[in-house]
């Protein structure tokens, strides 16, 4: 099991920077695929970018390729997301996922652990 916590989210004006942060437990991080994704109001959650437990391979959704990071650190247990070039769609609220799978699947049944998300706005 792991419990999940994100911090970092704020209001920001577009084309600024924010780095999202998800602390997990120490003992048992190391052992998950730990990704990101969002959810607008209206709208389904959507994947947005994921780094596996295995080799560190990383993916992302294509509306964020180029923009985003997504980076873990195994000796603090957090999993990081930098996010430059912010547009106003990209205002949601971001959840921290973990999976036991060693694969990045995009869709949200794969993923068993959630935090209880952190809030994004982007304005122009």
């Amino acid at each position: 099991q792991i419990q999940l916590v994100e911090s970092g989210g704020e209001s920001v004006r577009a084309g600024g920077s924010l780095r999202l942060s998800c602390l997990g437990n120490k003992n048992t991080f190391q052992y998950f695929t730990m990704g990101w994704f969002r959810q607008a109001p209206g709208k389904e959650r959507e994947f947005v970018a994921a780094i596996s437990k295995k080799d560190g391979r990383t993916k992302y959704a294509d509306s964020v390729k180029g923009r985003f990071t997504v980076s873990r650190d195994n000796a603090l247990n957090t999993l990081y997301l930098q996010m430059n070039g912010l547009k106003i769609e990209d205002t949601a609220t971001y959840y921290c996922a973990a999976s036991i799978l060693i694969d990045i699947i995009m869709t949200t049944g794969e993923w068993s652990y959630w935090g209880q998300g952190t809030q994004v706005t982007v304005y122009s």
